[in-house]
């Protein structure tokens, strides 16, 4: 063989060699370094009712690589639990909504599909349908641009109906007439019947969703801090809406309805950068009536907003302080839970703040029993992030926790 062609098979041997070597110390990198520096996390981002308890959803990374994997969690009328079940196709994922229908539990989120989504940090909009004992019966993977999530669910009687958004993600460029906030309807077998999107396809998102006899309506983001709500006929044709500014970056968060007035979930930008909890409240054509503020200490907001069997305003979110100025030009916060009732004109009945642990996050609340239960996460004096179960009375005292 000529002598030429062995020095080139041989330097392409060293070359495959050398490839194989760094490649392996990377991998043996990757896996030592998620595991040394990562941080157990365990969060709930939504719960919902059943007929004999309730059903959580969240996430939790208590793996051997620390990747985030969506979780669904359902428990009896005495908190034990039936199920726990975690997702783990793909890489990273979280539920961010979740809705019980009959035996069945509905669970909607994001996750990373493949390893090419979780490089270019891209997301999947996820369905999954589970029966009553935490086995998957249907499941469906949402995408119109490359990053997708959804945020929250209905039940209706013949499906049900999910809002999020489908975005072009920080580093694309494009002209799609799709993308944007999204409210897509489901069959009970998990194909989509319609699918409407709305607003800014770099940065609009439908957070949640309240439906009455006539109509859906759906809030969130459109542009950057303009909050936004939006009114669509049962069959998804767009109505009219309505926007405020300036809100913080989520927008936004919960919807509820009382009599003929929507109550809106949200925070105010002030002029300073720090941000006021702040419900909204529109007349059943969008039309802005009247809104209340809740200032504390430097970054407030309202994530969730329900109606109770009173006709009361309940609303949960966080208060924030700053404890470290300006580290790498990012301030540190001090997060605590906050809840609050108002009555149907906005005149407050109590507002109660929360701060047991280093940070603590309230994410939803539901009405059981003219008790209000709320969930979330809190951080702990090792790092950790576990969940958070709290239940209160009517009149905002704390009953239990775990």
């Amino acid at each position: 063989m000529n002598k030429n062609i062995l020095k080139v098979l041989k330097f392409i041997t060293i070359i495959c060699v050398i490839v194989l070597v760094v490649e392996l110390i990377y991998f043996v990198y990757v896996g030592f370094y998620r595991k040394e520096k990562s941080i157990l996390f365990d969060g709930v981002n939504s719960i919902a009712l059943t007929d004999n308890g309730y059903v959580t959803v969240g996430s939790n990374n208590n793996n051997e690589m620390y990747y985030e994997k969506a979780k669904v969690s359902k428990y009896d009328s005495k908190r034990e639990k039936i199920f726990e079940k975690l997702y783990n196709k793909g890489l990273n994922g979280s539920f961010f909504g979740v809705a019980s229908d009959g035996d069945r539990v509905i669970a909607v989120g994001s996750y990373e599909a493949d390893n090419k989504e979780h490089k270019k940090e891209n997301r999947s909009a996820l369905l999954v349908a589970y029966d009553k004992s935490g086995e998957i019966l249907f499941e469906d993977v949402f995408n119109d641009l490359n990053y997708s999530k959804y945020m929250n669910i209905k039940v209706v009687d013949d499906g049900y109906i999910v809002c999020g958004q489908s975005i072009y993600s920080s580093n694309k460029v494009g002209k799609s007439n799709l993308g944007g906030a999204y409210l897509i309807k489901y069959d009970k077998t998990g194909e989509i019947i319609w699918k409407k999107n709305y607003g800014n396809n770099k940065t609009a998102i439908f957070n949640d969703i309240y439906i009455d006899d006539n109509y859906i309506y759906a809030v969130g983001l459109d542009k950057s801090n303009v909050g936004v709500i939006v009114r669509f006929t049962k069959d998804g044709e767009y109505v009219d809406s309505n926007d405020y500014r300036y809100t913080d970056r989520l927008g936004f968060s919960g919807v509820t309805k009382i009599g003929d007035f929507i109550y809106v979930a949200t925070a105010n930008k002030r002029n300073d950068g720090d941000t006021d909890a702040m419900i909204i409240k529109y007349t059943s054509n969008l039309k802005y009536v009247d809104e209340v503020i809740y200032t504390g200490e430097e970054l407030e907001r309202f994530n969730k907003i329900i109606k109770d069997n009173k006709d009361n305003l309940v609303a949960i979110g966080s208060t924030a302080k700053t404890t470290k100025k300006k580290r790498n030009k990012v301030n540190e916060y001090n997060y605590s839970g906050l809840i609050a009732k108002y009555n149907e004109d906005l005149k407050k009945i109590a507002v109660v703040t929360y701060s047991n642990d280093y940070d603590d996050y309230f994410n939803d609340v539901v009405e059981e029993e003219n008790s209000y239960i709320v969930v979330g996460y809190s951080s702990f004096s090792d790092g950790e992030y576990l969940s958070k179960y709290i239940k209160y009375s009517d009149a905002l005292k704390v009953l239990e926790i775990e």
